[in-house]
């Protein structure tokens, strides 16, 4: 299921962006979730690690956290990007829209939609993308 987003939307997200919180991350160097990870924090951008089983390990320069209300509440989070299934979406999105003011854009991978938790976030004044992905959107439009 494409979703359709102009580049510009696209662009302008990408560009207002500095720390992205990554729930789903992982420390297996062959999944998704940890390429675009290292992708991003190559790109200059904050990526703060969320996996419950990591928690308190390093990775890309941050302490790896168990959930979104771990993140504290003087760290700006401009985007929370999520490696989750589709059905696990709902109480990520309550989760980050609840814990993390100033929050702009919900980010949702390749694959992965739910257009319940989507209507939640633009309600509350939130940007959402999903099913796409960071990694192939940042070299296309801003490169």
């Amino acid at each position: 299921m494409t979703q359709s987003y102009s580049d510009s939307h696209l662009a302008d997200i990408l560009t207002r962006t500095g720390t992205i919180a990554l729930v789903g991350w992982s420390p297996k160097e062959d999944r998704a979730s940890h390429r675009v990870a290292r992708m991003l924090k190559g790109r200059g951008y904050r990526v703060i690690p969320v996996n419950p089983g990591q928690a308190g390990q390093e990775a890309l320069g941050e302490t790896v956290i168990a959930s979104l209300s771990d993140i504290p509440k003087d760290t700006p989070v401009d985007m929370v990007d999520i490696f989750r299934r589709s059905e696990a979406v709902a109480p990520v999105v309550d989760e980050a829209l609840r814990e993390l003011p100033g929050l702009r854009t919900v980010w949702m991978q390749l694959g992965v939609v739910n257009e319940e938790a989507a209507a939640a976030a633009r309600a509350a004044g939130v940007d959402v993308v999903m099913d796409r992905c960071p990694a192939i959107e940042i070299p296309r439009l801003l490169d």
